[in-house]
C-alpha cells in the first residue's frame, strides 16, 4: 500500500502484547514450593501427636493378645521327675526287669513305688517296649516326663484313675531305658517348649 499507510523500515507493529510465560513459570514454582512445604510440615505433626512408626508399633504389641501370648509358652511346667512316683511292672516272660529298671529309673531322681509282675489283663499281652498308664491329669505332666525314659512306649490315661501314680509296664519289644544324654536332653526340651508358629502369626 503507499501513501500515509506505506510500511517502512524492518520492523513490524505487534496486534497483540507479548505472553508473559516467565512470570507464569515463577508463580507456578512457588505454587508447588508452598504445597510441598505445608505438606511436609503435616507430616511432622501428625508424627508429634502419634508417637511415630515406633510408638505405633509398640502399642500395638502391647495391645494385641496374640502378641503377649506368642511371647509366653502356653504349656504348663512339667514336674521335675523326684515328683514322679512310677509302678514299675514286668509284662514279659524274662525275670528280673521290673527290679533292674526300677533301679535305673531311682538312679535318674524318680521315686519308684510297687515293683512286680503285671495285672493279668496287662500279662504277657504288651507287644511294644512298654505302657504307660496314668490319671488323666498326668497326661502332659508326670506321665510325659517317665516318656523321655522311654520314648517308644505306648501311654494312655484312664479318667476313673484316682491318685498321681504312674505306671510303666515292660513289654516284649523292651531293650532297656533311653540314653542317660537323651533322656536329660528330651527333659530339657519338655521343660522349655517354644510357642507355636500358628500363634506367632496370628494378627490382632
Amino acid at each position: 500500500m503507499g501513501g500515509q499507510y506505506k510500511i517502512t523500515g524492518d520492523r513490524y507493529p505487534r496486534m497483540r502484547p507479548a505472553r508473559r510465560r516467565g512470570r507464569l513459570a515463577v508463580v507456578a514454582v512457588a505454587c508447588v514450593t508452598v504445597l510441598g512445604v505445608l505438606g511436609w510440615g503435616t507430616l511432622q505433626l501428625i508424627d508429634v501427636f502419634t508417637g511415630g512408626d515406633k510408638a505405633t508399633a509398640v502399642g500395638a504389641a502391647a495391645d494385641c493378645p496374640t502378641a503377649r501370648a506368642s511371647a509366653v509358652p502356653a504349656a504348663v511346667k512339667p514336674p521335675k521327675p523326684a515328683q514322679v512316683t512310677v509302678n514299675v511292672f514286668n509284662a514279659t516272660t524274662r525275670g528280673g526287669l521290673a527290679q533292674k529298671t526300677a533301679d535305673e529309673l531311682k538312679k535318674r531322681g524318680f521315686r519308684v513305688g510297687e515293683v512286680s509282675n503285671a495285672p493279668k489283663e496287662y500279662d504277657k499281652k504288651i507287644k511294644g517296649a512298654g505302657l504307660l498308664l496314668g490319671p488323666a491329669a498326668s497326661a502332659k505332666g508326670s506321665l510325659a516326663v517317665l516318656g523321655t525314659q522311654l520314648p517308644g512306649a505306648e501311654r494312655r490315661t484312664e479318667a476313673a484313675r484316682e491318685g498321681a501314680e504312674v505306671d510303666l509296664l515292660i513289654g516284649d519289644g523292651f531293650k532297656g531305658l533311653a540314653k542317660p544324654a537323651d533322656a536329660d536332653a528330651a527333659l530339657t526340651a519338655l521343660a522349655a517348649p517354644q510357642p507355636t508358629p500358628a500363634a506367632e502369626k496370628k494378627g490382632c
